[in-house]
């Protein structure tokens, strides 16, 4: 009779290992029973069957065991104990019974958790009942059962068993390959299944980390007896790693191109591949992470996958060369996308730390990229503007009334010049900060460029004047440099640019303004000079007159923002005031009597009256203007030499500029004054006096 050895396989309830030891204290002292002796008889006689061939052995009523069965594993020694000595069952079983813990889940030894009532043993499982249990599905009963038949015919009990393990060895590396197939498929598919059929997954992964922990345990036996154990290592955990990094690649693979989404080839690989990695590492930390023990990392292993395989792609990319779009889009993936929303996403950060992921590509070549993307986009943003600037010079020869917005005459130039300049800075934000402020030094560096090829087109246009809207036209772009500098202000850069981009742009608002107050100027100095060709009483009418011509041009000057249209309005009042002065001191009439001088005070005055009142209605802010002409008026009518003094005293202090030849002119209006009364009064300026009014030029402008 062969020597082999039976697995009885005992059906029972689940329990924890506490409860199952426990029972194994409480069993073990009891004395051998009637009913005991009876079921070694038992084991006896089923040890005798299992010596016929395996199929014909009956399986009876005893069917599939359930999940919590468990094998009983007796060794030759033990059964040889057998013949010399009949021991009580109890004994006998636990001395007969090896099991291997796995995580919570632990083979229970022979006789925990069974009903001491129940007396009934199961028989070993056949090669085709653990088939069934694989393509039912139950990977980790059918585990354990081939871990009992492997370490059975993997024992040595003599030559009698060597034939009959060999015949059974090619069945067990059958079933084996079996298993791992089916469980290996279940990992394969972990992503998809894993929340719709999370206990699948959990007994998969018991089955394999069952398999890995049998490798450690024989190889600890191994190293402790020096023999080597048989089959083993079979390696579960390299070919679940492998299985990982097939089942990654394939979901990493891009799917059919659909151009109606309106992507590139490029963007629409790069966005499957970011949002698959995310979406699926994500289901890994919340859903698969808890089925699998800590020692498999699961988590570093698919984030490292992920990455491998999500790096090669970019690196494949890479090699080829990219127009201006991929090398943005490849830029913003590796910078932006990938370190902020999935390595730091809220869910997969503190996770992903542990799998110490480096950037998708060397750094060295990320450098590269940057490079050769900073020259694109400013080569590009250098012909956008220049683009912009021709068109703008069309629609100046064009000759038409430029369009209003909100009663400012307006061009869409600088909107579109700044939308280029804030485009490339954004865009490069977008990759990085440090990116995006080496983009904004080089784009207001082209941008100051485009300033000086503005004004320079601005001179010849307001050269030529052959524009019938000509200051309408000049009126535009000056509302467009308001424009121009108020994003210039507040756009972060150099701060050395930046003051050269203002200066630039002033440089065009005062040769603008001042082209506009010459238009007003060209005009009115023919009517100017009206006053020296008439009599003062004759000259009401032309005052009139210049109001109305300042008046015509101030019409299209309301359609310019200030400040600019304030400092033009301001211009032309300075001219006016200036004009007059200057008339009033080239008209060399002496009048001798008071009331002539009392006359000709009272005109000037009313002349000064409306020329402030109509300036400061328009805008002008020049208040410091105001005082000249009723000055002047007050020292022609005044009568006494001290009274005149006090009032050049006063002149003098609010205009510290006035001549002692311009004061002479005025002077020899007074005909009535004698040379040394007129030399006393010009001695009032030698005196120093304090300024009321804050230091500005008038009669130095002024040619006596």
């Amino acid at each position: 009779m062969m020597g082999m050895k039976m697995f009885t396989i005992f059906s029972s309830s689940p329990l924890k290992a506490e409860d199952s030891k426990s029972k194994v204290k409480s069993e073990a002292p009891k004395p051998s029973t009637s009913s005991e002796s009876e079921l070694d008889s038992t084991s006896i006689e089923s040890s005798t069957e299992e010596a016929l061939p395996k199929d014909k052995v009956e399986t009876e009523s005893h069917g599939l065991p359930s999940k919590t069965n468990v094998t009983c594993h007796c060794t030759p020694e033990q059964n040889n104990k057998k013949k010399k000595k009949r021991r009580p069952l109890q004994e006998k079983l636990i001395d007969g019974l090896k099991y291997f813990a796995l995580g919570e889940t632990r083979t229970k030894p022979l006789g925990a958790g069974k009903d001491p009532s129940n007396k009934k043993e199961s028989k070993p499982l056949t090669a085709g009942q653990i088939r069934e249990l694989i393509q039912d599905q139950r990977f980790f009963d059918a585990s354990q059962h081939l871990l009992a038949m492997e370490r059975e015919y993997g024992s040595d009990n003599g030559s009698e068993r060597k034939q009959d393990n060999v015949d059974h060895q090619s069945e067990i590396e059958d079933l084996f390959g079996l298993l791992k197939q089916a469980v290996l498929r279940i990992i394969r598919s972990s992503v998809s299944i894993t929340q719709a059929e999370p206990e699948l997954l959990r007994d998969a992964v018991r089955t394999i980390a069952e398999q890995v922990e049998e490798d450690r345990r024989c190889a600890l036996e191994e190293k402790a007896s020096g023999k080597a154990v048989h089959c083993r290592p079979r390696r579960w955990k390299d070919e679940w790693r492998s299985t990982v990094q097939e089942s990654v690649t394939d979901r990493m693979k891009e799917p059919p191109f659909d151009s109606n989404e309106g992507l590139s080839t490029t963007a629409h690989s790069f966005l499957h591949m970011g949002k698959t990695m995310k979406d699926d590492l994500i289901t890994v930390v919340k859903y698969i992470k808890c089925h699998y023990p800590e020692d498999f990392q699961v988590c570093s292993t698919y984030a490292q996958i992920y990455h491998r395989c999500f790096s090669s792609q970019l690196e494949m990319v890479a090699q080829f060369e990219l127009g201006r779009k991929d090398t943005y889009l490849l830029l913003t993936w590796v910078q932006n996308i990938y370190p902020n929303e999935i390595i730091n996403h809220p869910v997969l950060v503190k996770d992903l730390d542990k799998a110490h992921l480096e950037s998708l590509l060397p750094p060295r070549q990320i450098r590269q990229f940057e490079a050769a993307y900073l020259t694109n986009e400013v080569d590009a943003a250098k012909r956008s503007l220049a683009n912009c600037l021709q068109l703008e010079v069309k629609k100046w020869a064009e000759g038409n009334e430029p369009p209003k917005l909100a009663g400012h005459y307006h061009s869409e130039l600088h909107i579109d010049a700044i939308q280029i300049i804030h485009n490339k800075q954004k865009e490069a934000e977008g990759i990085s900060a440090q990116l995006a402020k080496q983009m904004s030094t080089l784009v207001l560096e082209e941008f100051l460029t485009f300033l000086k090829s503005y004004k320079k087109a601005l001179d010849i246009f307001m050269k030529e004047k052959k524009n019938l809207y000509f200051e309408a036209t000049v009126v535009t772009n000056m509302n467009s440099c308001l424009g121009f500098r108020s994003h210039a202000e507040k756009t972060p850069g150099q701060d050395y640019i930046r003051v050269k981009i203002v200066n630039a742009l002033r440089d065009i608002e005062t040769t603008g303004c001042d082209v506009l107050v010459q238009c007003v100027v060209q005009e009115l100095q023919p009517i100017f000079r009206k006053f020296t060709q008439r009599k003062w009483a004759s000259c009401t009418d032309i005052i009139d007159e210049i109001i109305a011509t300042v008046l015509h041009h101030i019409s299209t000057l309301r359609a310019l923002k200030d400040p600019l249209r304030q400092a033009v309005i301001e211009k032309i009042h300075f001219f006016l005031v200036q004009e007059y002065i200057s008339r009033l001191m080239k008209k060399k009439v002496s009048l001798r009597t008071p009331e002539l001088q009392k006359n000709l005070s009272e005109l000037v005055q009313q002349h000064a009256s409306i020329l402030c009142t109509f300036c400061f209605e328009n805008g002008s802010n020049a208040k410091w203007l105001s005082y000249a002409l009723p000055s002047l008026a007050e020292i022609i009518k005044l009568q006494g030499t001290d009274t005149v003094k006090v009032e050049v005293g006063m002149l003098a202090s609010k205009y510290p500029d006035i001549s002692k030849k311009q004061l002479s002119a005025i002077l020899y209006i007074k005909g009535n004054l004698s040379y040394n009364e007129t030399r006393s009064i010009l001695d009032v300026l030698d005196i120093e006096v304090t300024a009321t009014l804050p230091h500005k030029h008038l009669f130095s402008t002024i040619r006596a």
